[in-house]
């Protein structure tokens, strides 16, 4: 099996949309009034269901935590520790909920977390080198 994208499952699809578009550059490949809305960030597809639609499909129901919530993190890379600042400031002053302020790890990294308008954790990091040289 090839891993072909991730979803998440929304409450309000509108906002949600507008979040991952316009505040983190997501390429959105639908229309906002859809069932499921597949977006794009780096080639990578990224699908938002929305739970209804979801729920009804499936003929079952589903618990969700609300609020500011844990169970996992999309993280994004920028190539230099002023891009984490800038960025975090950015997402932050268009909605983002600020969950960690930027600042450099022990190991060398910095990040910083934002949660999206539904509580979902985002990543936002640098090892101050290209995407492509990070891991070298």
């Amino acid at each position: 099996m090839k891993l072909d994208g991730m979803g998440l499952l929304v409450d309000d699809m509108s906002k949600m949309i507008r979040f991952y578009r316009d505040v983190l550059g997501f390429e959105i490949r639908e229309t906002e009034d859809t069932s499921n809305v597949y977006l794009v960030k780096d080639g990578t597809l990224f699908m938002l269901y929305r739970r209804k639609d979801f729920e009804k499909m499936t003929n079952r129901r589903y618990e969700y935590v609300m609020g500011l919530n844990g169970h996992f993190e999309i993280a994004l890379y920028v190539d230099t520790f002023d891009e984490v600042d800038a960025a975090f400031r950015n997402a932050v002053e268009n909605g983002a909920a600020p969950v960690l302020e930027p600042e450099l790890e022990p190991w060398g990294q910095r990040t910083c977390y934002i949660a999206d308008p539904e509580g979902n954790l985002i990543e936002i990091g640098s090892w101050n080198k290209p995407f492509d040289l990070k891991d070298k």
